[in-house]
C-alpha cells in the first residue's frame, strides 16, 4: 500500500486539523466493500454488508450521498439525515443489491459550531464500526456499537472479553439501508489540542486491541504514518475483513505552524 498522505485545513486562527484516511481489502475477502469519506468538515466510514456486491454498493452509495451533501455546503444533523434518506433509495433501487440485508454502517464526525460560536465534534454512529477519542495519553470509545454483543454486553450476559469470540459477534442492530432508517446516534466532543480521532470499520477493532490503537497512536505522531501503521498491523495480525481507518488530529495556536498548508 503507498504511504498515505496527510492533509490539513486552518479552520481559523484558533483551529487546526490534519487527517488521513486509507483502507484495504483485507487478507480473506475478496472485494472491499467499506468505504470512507475524509472531506473538511465531514469523517466518516461506513461497512457494508449483503451478498454479493451488496455491501460494497451500500457503502458507496451512502458515502457519495454525504460527500455530495459536503459539496453542497451544509453539514448538519439534518442534512445528513436527508443525505442517507436518499442513499437508501439509492441502495433500494440499484439492480445488484437484491439482498433484503443489504446496508452498512456508518460512524464517524463533523466540525460543527456551536450557537455561542465555539468549534465542536458532532460524533455520529450507525452500526458497529467506531469512533475513538485519544486524549492525554488515554484511548476512549465515543461511540457505542448497536450490535447483538453490545445488548448482551449492557445487560450484563456476557463480559467485553466474552465479546470478540461469541457466534453473534457480526451482528448489528442497526444499519443505513437494510431496514428504515434510523436517526444515528449523536455525541458532541469539545476539541482540545493534540486530539486525535480515529475513526473506523471492525476490520481494525477485530485484529487491533485499544491498547494496540493507542500505541501506534504514540509512535505515529503525523496522521497518515499512524493510519499506514495500524493498516499494517491489522493485515498482519490476519487481515480477516476489509480495514478502513481515518485518523484526524487538532492543533490549536500554541502547537501550530504558521505558515501550514491549508487544503480543502
Amino acid at each position: 500500500m503507498p504511504e498515505t498522505t496527510t492533509q490539513t485545513h486552518r479552520v481559523s486562527d484558533e483551529l487546526q486539523l490534519a487527517w488521513a484516511g486509507a483502507t484495504d481489502r483485507g487478507r480473506r475477502r475478496e472485494n472491499n466493500q467499506d468505504s470512507y469519506l475524509a472531506r473538511y468538515p465531514l469523517f466518516v466510514v461506513a461497512d457494508g454488508m449483503g451478498g454479493h456486491a451488496g455491501g460494497e454498493i451500500a457503502s458507496q452509495c451512502t458515502i457519495t450521498r454525504l460527500d455530495e451533501m459536503v459539496t453542497e455546503g451544509e453539514v448538519s444533523d439534518a442534512a445528513i439525515q436527508a443525505a442517507l434518506h436518499l442513499a437508501v433509495d439509492d441502495i433500494h433501487q440499484h439492480p445488484d443489491t437484491t439482498d433484503e440485508g443489504t446496508g452498512t454502517t456508518l460512524t464517524g464526525a463533523y466540525l460543527d459550531t456551536a450557537e455561542d460560536g465555539t468549534r465542536r465534534w458532532v460524533v455520529l454512529n450507525i452500526g458497529d464500526s467506531r469512533v475513538y477519542l485519544a486524549r492525554d495519553e488515554r484511548l476512549v470509545q465515543v461511540t457505542t456499537d448497536h450490535s447483538v454483543v453490545q445488548e448482551l454486553i449492557a445487560s450484563g450476559k456476557i463480559s467485553p472479553e466474552e465479546a470478540d469470540g461469541h457466534p453473534y459477534s457480526n451482528v448489528i442492530t442497526r444499519a443505513v439501508g437494510a431496514s428504515e432508517l434510523v436517526a444515528p446516534d449523536y455525541v458532541i466532543v469539545e476539541p482540545r489540542d493534540g486530539d486525535r480521532l480515529v475513526v473506523c470499520s471492525d476490520g481494525l477493532t477485530k485484529e487491533l486491541t485499544d491498547y494496540g490503537i493507542l500505541h501506534f497512536l504514540r509512535e505515529n505522531p503525523d496522521p497518515g504514518a499512524a493510519v499506514d501503521a495500524m493498516v499494517d498491523a491489522a493485515l498482519e495480525n490476519g487481515g480477516r475483513d476489509n480495514v478502513t481507518v481515518i485518523v484526524v488530529q487538532v492543533i490549536l495556536p500554541e502547537s501550530s505552524s504558521t505558515d501550514a498548508d491549508s487544503e480543502e
